[in-house]
């Protein structure tokens, strides 16, 4: 008597499919890549680098220092994080046309007309020893300013928040409210004792 072979699964249709599978989901599928915060940093310092003194009217720079201990001061006041919004945004927007607040100069701007741009600018400086957090707590309220000023500007001139404005819209609104916050290399405040 002889023995019944059982039958196999043919499993060579399987790998094709698998690879298949594999090959759809990678091309599907998206990978989050993290974004940083986009920001103008000065260059490198260098022996040959001259000493620039830049003729900037006090009045148009908001001093923004977050120490080791993750304190802010902005023009030498103490104040929570919380508070840094608001601040900026008053010192942006210059309502009332306060001279210790930043100075404004009108330009023509498309879709706009003349707009009263500031000329302020906040000057960003950290400790070594800030907490990342803190950080980018600092940076997001800064943001939060400016978006806004943008969003009340695009409203009054168009009708629509910022973000769903046309490439053009958006282009005039950044133009009247432009973000012009500046990075500092950190410094180290702890050694020095300062802050």
């Amino acid at each position: 008597m002889s023995k019944r072979k059982t039958p196999g699964l043919n499993t060579g249709a399987s790998a094709d499919i698998s690879f298949l599978l594999l090959t759809f989901f990678l091309l599907t599928s998206s990978i989050n890549t993290e974004q940083g915060i986009p920001r103008k940093l000065p260059p490198p310092k260098t022996d040959d680098t001259p000493e620039m003194k830049a003729d900037i009217n006090k009045r148009n720079v908001l001093n923004v220092l977050v120490n080791y201990l993750d304190q802010i001061s902005v023009n030498g006041e103490v104040m929570p994080v919380s508070e840094l919004k608001d601040k900026a945004k008053e010192f942006f927007s210059n309502p009332t046309n306060d001279p210790s607040l930043p100075e404004k100069v009108n330009k023509p701007i498309d879709g706009i007309g003349d707009f009263a741009v500031s000329k302020g600018v906040v000057s960003l400086t950290n400790d070594q020893g800030t907490s990342y957090n803190m950080y980018v707590q600092v940076q997001n309220e800064l943001q939060r300013a400016v978006n806004e000023l943008r969003d009340e500007t695009a409203l009054q001139y168009f009708g629509k928040k910022y973000d769903v404005l046309d490439s053009a819209a958006q282009r005039a609104v950044t133009a009247a409210i432009p973000m012009s916050i500046s990075e500092a290399p950190p410094m180290d405040w702890s050694k020095n004792g300062a802050q």
